[in-house]
């Protein structure tokens, strides 16, 4: 939200003094442009930014500014907080907590506690259910390792299996889809890679520092690739497993076969990690069509049966 950029900007520029359109934009993912936008709005909202051009130049407040508490309406005060009480634990440390303290103060006292309400009425939280590896030791090495600009090294388990040693220039943390991953320059493959924390073993951080390189976003939303992959199926499915269903399907979509069954058209993309999703439906779910996907399916469930027997 524009809001909160807004706001994390303020915060910010008091804090580092003074930063460069380029590095606020690189910091929030938006244009220079959308940058310019923001500090003007800044501006118009009677906060005292001042630009200075050419070398070593960017946007700072003026020294000895202070915001007072109605800089922020209660609305801001509240959105913020409940973006920052989203932060996964593992990233909260003794700087947040004073961070948080301090945009709490702005609050005025009459509305604390209907700010705390609006706060509470939204709660993410990334940990899994049951069973979930404990990455805090791992997180906690990279994020040294980033701040200290140290080469990390691990063995490393690729989708396939395979395991390979590697020595890796850290750039940058990710949390995606509960999974955490790490964007790192690979010696191994002379390229930037990302990496998935739960695939990587003995990581240590080494003593050898490094001179950070300009470095590519990691792609995060691939959706247009996959939706030139995906091909619907024709599914039919027990009423028993249909909200699992609903986690890739419209409601719209199902349409009723009998007392207890649905048909449904499920996106599909022939590799063995969407296989691997029909088969988590067992006995609940039946491949209709294409015919080639229900045979491949077939042949797999056959050779799992042969471990059994």
């Amino acid at each position: 939200m524009k809001i909160n950029r807004l706001i994390s900007i303020i915060i910010i520029l008091i804090d580092k003094k003074r930063l460069s359109a380029k590095e606020l934009a690189d910091m929030f993912e938006v244009s220079t442009r959308t940058i310019y936008r923001d500090i003007e709005t800044i501006s118009m909202a009677g906060i005292p930014v001042h630009s200075t051009s050419g070398v070593g130049g960017g946007f700072e407040i003026m020294e000895n500014y202070k915001m007072d508490k109605t800089t922020f309406s209660e609305a801001d005060i509240a959105t913020l907080l409940m973006g920052l009480s989203s932060i996964p634990n593992v990233m909260k440390n003794k700087e947040f907590t004073t961070t948080l303290t301090k945009i709490k103060q702005f609050m005025p006292t009459d509305k604390v506690d209907s700010s705390h309400l609006q706060t509470e009425q939204i709660h993410i939280d990334f940990s899994h259910w049951m069973g979930q590896r404990d990455l805090t030791p791992y997180l906690t090495i990279i994020k040294t390792a980033l701040k200290e600009s140290k080469i990390l090294s691990f063995d490393y388990i690729n989708h396939k299996g395979e395991k390979t040693s590697r020595q890796v220039e850290p750039y940058q943390l990710v949390l995606k889809s509960s999974h955490w991953y790490f964007q790192g320059y690979c010696y191994e493959r002379n390229d930037f890679r990302l990496f998935k924390l739960t695939r990587l073993s003995h990581l240590k951080m080494k003593n050898t520092t490094f001179t950070p390189k300009d470095y590519p976003k990691p792609l995060l939303n691939p959706t247009e690739h996959l939706a030139q992959l995906q091909r619907p199926i024709k599914l039919r499915i027990h009423t028993s497993i249909m909200e699992r269903l609903l986690d890739y399907c419209d409601y719209e979509s199902f349409l009723l076969d009998g007392t207890h069954h649905y048909n449904v058209e499920f996106p599909f993309i022939e590799n063995d990690y969407h296989y691997n999703i029909l088969l988590s439906f067992g006995e609940h779910c039946e491949v209709l069509e294409p015919l080639h996907i229900r045979s491949e399916l077939k042949r797999k469930i056959d050779n799992l049966s042969q471990l059994y027997k």
